[in-house]
């Protein structure tokens, strides 16, 4: 399921059902290195948002964070991903009260693997960004790739999916 509605011409390469899964090891909100491999035959929601305190990112967290039972009850474990450091993703954590796992990608190399880093539209204008994006993996591999979503539901259609 793609949506290339807000990429332009020079979009990175996406990722596809079927594809292998790009392993990652990035420190979460205490420090801890975090890898794909951690969570063995879990069902991975693999998400990624452009930065920690901002309206449609928060929205998006509060969404997942909600719905975690749910995840968990399904065998799912859900992670978000963003370019934020360990501490500022603390301090989102600590201020919205989030229950998911924050990795830390600064130098943007795992949202890179994954085809969601690159040229966007923003407000009209075209920029370098994290194009919110979420990935279910299953055994390694990614089973749906959905780019571009919208932060608001979006939880509750992927919770749906897995």
């Amino acid at each position: 399921m793609k949506n290339d509605s807000t990429t332009t011409q020079d979009a990175p390469k996406r990722l596809e059902s079927g594809d292998k899964a790009p392993d990652f090891c990035l420190l979460n909100a205490e420090g801890v290195e975090i890898s794909l491999k951690d969570f063995g035959d879990k069902t991975i929601i693999l998400y990624f948002y452009p930065k920690d305190n901002t309206p449609g990112c928060t929205i998006e967290a509060l969404d997942f964070s909600a719905l975690l039972k749910e995840f968990l009850a399904k065998d799912a474990v859900v992670i978000g991903v963003s370019p934020d450091t360990p501490k500022c993703h603390q301090n989102f954590i600590t201020k919205q009260n989030l229950k998911h796992i924050l990795l830390s990608d600064p130098e943007k190399k795992v949202a890179s693997a994954y085809g969601v880093y690159g040229k966007k539209l923003m407000y009209g204008k075209e920029v370098n960004g994290i194009i919110r994006s979420t990935f279910i993996i299953q055994g390694g591999k990614i089973v749906c790739a959905m780019y571009n979503v919208k932060a608001k539901g979006h939880a509750q259609k992927v919770l749906e999916m897995v």
